[in-house]
């Protein structure tokens, strides 16, 4: 089900290999969601279990290394060398199975930790839909959908990415998705965020940096700053490359409060996660424009539950405005006829070094139902950034 160490995000690498030069003492605790409320058949656990033990077995191939150092070429050497001897640890990870509840936890070091997350997920909904055996659509009739979809982003000129590692109905499936983007989405498709998939189709791995990244920094350094010194941070680190700013994790008003022309002119654009896409684009124009930036200069990824229908009507209201990309996830790797799993794995404490204690993370986000974290910790957070 996972069967490369670069059969990840690529943000799973690109922050490993910032903790790695910033925070190489911090540890973290993540925490599996079930948001759907699904049940687990019985067993689950146990058969995850060895899913888990088997991820000790993958390292980075040589050829693999060549393709990050040519193709990731922000990344330094001596981080490649690291992953090179990188294994995973399956002490890391609890599995717990109350009846069909399935609590899953992450512990340790976070330069090391921070690659479970992404084939965790992967490894948990692949598992989920073997075990249950829904009834899908045939092969000839999936491969047809995504031609359909990648026609019609042809069509629509824009550009869209694969963001669907997480929530795949399996890793063959999320195969065949990559292999018809790349030949009928020519004209469109501009990557993945799966750098397996990246490589072995040649097109781009894509990605900066995930939730976690501000959310640390929150636990680090405090909700006020916490935008600011993550900014901050990445520009130090990659120079201007990944130059995407994920906008929500303590909301957009929030985020653009810190966003001031420094930070807009290093940063090529932001991603919008959450909330109303069609508000958070207007408010991203504007904001621009009071910092005397042209807004067509820049760029919004929009990655937020998209399928054709919203992203057509994204385009449509940007077009000509600003520029923008759309990172496609379950609607790519998990229209199949069966009803996709909606799981998270987030951060949830930190202990930023050896002299702090553990402190609770969370993420505000645009959208109040996406809010995670401990509920007093989020009633303190709005009081100190002023959010009602």
């Amino acid at each position: 089900m996972v069967t490369s160490l670069i059969d990840n995000d690529l943000y799973k690498f690109s922050m490993q290999h910032a903790v790695i030069k910033m925070f190489p003492f911090a540890r973290v605790r993540y925490q599996f969601i079930n948001r759907g409320e699904n049940n687990f058949p019985d067993g689950f656990a146990e058969e995850l279990r060895k899913l888990i033990s088997e991820m000790a077995n993958l390292k980075l191939l040589p050829e693999e290394k060549d393709f990050l150092q040519k193709r990731c070429y922000y990344l330094d050497p001596t981080y490649l060398d690291f992953l090179m001897g990188y294994r995973f640890d399956a002490s890391e990870v609890g599995v717990i199975q109350q009846g069909g509840n399935l609590q899953v936890s992450v512990e340790g070091f976070w330069y090391r930790t921070i690659l479970w997350e992404v084939p965790l997920m992967a490894l948990i909904s692949e598992l989920f839909f073997k075990m249950t055996k829904p009834e899908i659509y045939s092969q000839d009739k999936i491969i047809d959908i995504v031609r359909k979809k990648a026609t019609k982003y042809n069509m629509m000129g824009i550009k869209v990415a694969d963001f669907g590692t997480r929530r795949r109905f399996s890793q063959e499936n999320h195969e065949i998705v990559v292999r018809e983007l790349v030949e009928y989405g020519k004209n469109s498709f501009v990557g993945s965020s799966n750098v397996m998939l990246a490589m072995k189709y040649n097109t781009t791995p894509i990605g900066t940096h995930a939730h976690e990244w501000f959310m640390f920094h929150a636990a680090k350094y405090g909700y006020k700053i916490a935008n600011e010194m993550s900014l901050e941070n990445w520009v130090n680190i990659y120079q201007g490359d990944l130059g995407i700013a994920l906008s929500d994790t303590f909301t957009t008003e929030v985020f653009f409060k810190t966003f001031n022309a420094k930070y807009a002119k290093l940063f090529d654009g932001v991603r919008q996660d959450s909330g109303n896409p069609l508000e958070f684009a207007d408010k991203t124009i504007e904001h621009y424009k009071k910092l005397r930036i042209d807004p067509i200069s820049k760029t919004i990824i929009f990655s937020d539950n998209l399928n054709p229908e919203k992203v057509e009507e994204i385009a449509n209201h940007c077009r000509g405005k600003i520029k923008m990309s759309f990172g496609i996830g379950t609607n790519f790797t998990n229209d199949v006829g069966a009803k996709p799993l909606n799981i998270v794995v987030k951060l949830i404490e930190a202990k930023p070094d050896s002299f702090h204690e553990w402190i609770p993370t969370i993420k505000l986000s645009d959208s109040t139902g996406k809010y995670t974290g401990d509920k007093n910790v989020i009633d303190l957070c709005c009081n100190v950034l002023g959010i009602k």
